[in-house]
């Protein structure tokens, strides 16, 4: 697919938690391409070290845990050294646990998607709107966009967990957008269908063929698809949206 919108993101600083692989991995490329610095978050180290090399001095890599107050508030301390103010913040770390039924779901396993979607969306949102808010004497204008998932209003049979998560993701976009809706900083969340990532690694093929069933296209989203819509989101023109649940689904989603 050939992208015929040009955005100018000159002078804007993007963090982006996940930044590392999959539709992150797609967005910061977006990003750099419009010209913004990028702090990419993420917990694999191999990945960070390809992404430095890949972009040079256009982004900050940092190891981080987004499900550790004290792994964000340091990931926090380093970009904001590499550049002082943050514009736009990009939740995209998440994992989709395994695949079973709610009755058999292993408690750990829940535990471990709502620390790292959920918690870990939370924690980089704490961190970073205030750090907008400085920005103008407290008139900023910030963008935070949330991957969220169609899987959050439908809820998928065995991906209860991801399914919860995902919803939770859903109502803390709402809330912080009404919050900040004076502010200047704008909050949204997109809702995919499946996209074809390296979480497809994490899912039964069984699972797998059920999500391309649900799609009207017959097709899995693209990452770039995906970061085309975070960039409106991300920018300048997306002036009157927060708040809100932006479908990209293939026709799955109904509402």
């Amino acid at each position: 697919m050939t992208n015929t919108v040009r955005y100018d993101f000159n002078g804007k600083h993007a963090v982006v938690t996940g930044g590392a692989a999959g539709i992150g991995q797609a967005c910061v490329q977006q990003f750099v391409n419009a010209g913004a610095h990028v702090s990419i978050w993420d917990r694999d180290p191999q990945a960070l070290q390809v992404a430095q090399a890949l972009h040079g001095s256009k982004v900050h890599t940092v190891q981080v845990d987004v499900s550790d107050a004290a792994s964000v508030a340091q990931a926090l301390a380093s970009s904001t050294n590499y550049c002082p103010h943050i514009d736009i913040l990009l939740n995209s770390a998440g994992i989709t646990g395994p695949n079973a039924t709610v009755v058999d779901y292993p408690l750990s396993e829940w535990d471990r998607v709502f620390a790292i979607n959920v918690r870990g969306t939370l924690l980089a949102c704490q961190a970073v709107v205030p750090v907008m808010k400085l920005a103008g004497q407290g008139k900023g204008i910030g963008r935070i966009v949330n991957i969220a998932s169609v899987a959050g209003k439908e809820g998928n049979p065995n991906a209860s967990a991801y399914s919860a998560s995902k919803a939770a993701v859903i109502g803390l976009t709402k809330s912080l957008g009404k919050e900040l809706a004076l502010t200047g900083i704008t909050v949204n969340c997109i809702t995919p269908a499946a996209v074809r990532t390296g979480m497809f690694d994490q899912m039964t093929q069984q699972h797998i063929d059920f999500m391309l069933s649900k799609i009207p296209m017959n097709r899995f989203g693209s990452v770039d698809e995906i970061a085309h819509l975070v960039m409106w989101l991300s920018s300048d023109a997306c002036s009157f949206s927060t708040g809100a649940a932006f479908d990209i689904s293939g026709g799955r989603a109904t509402y």
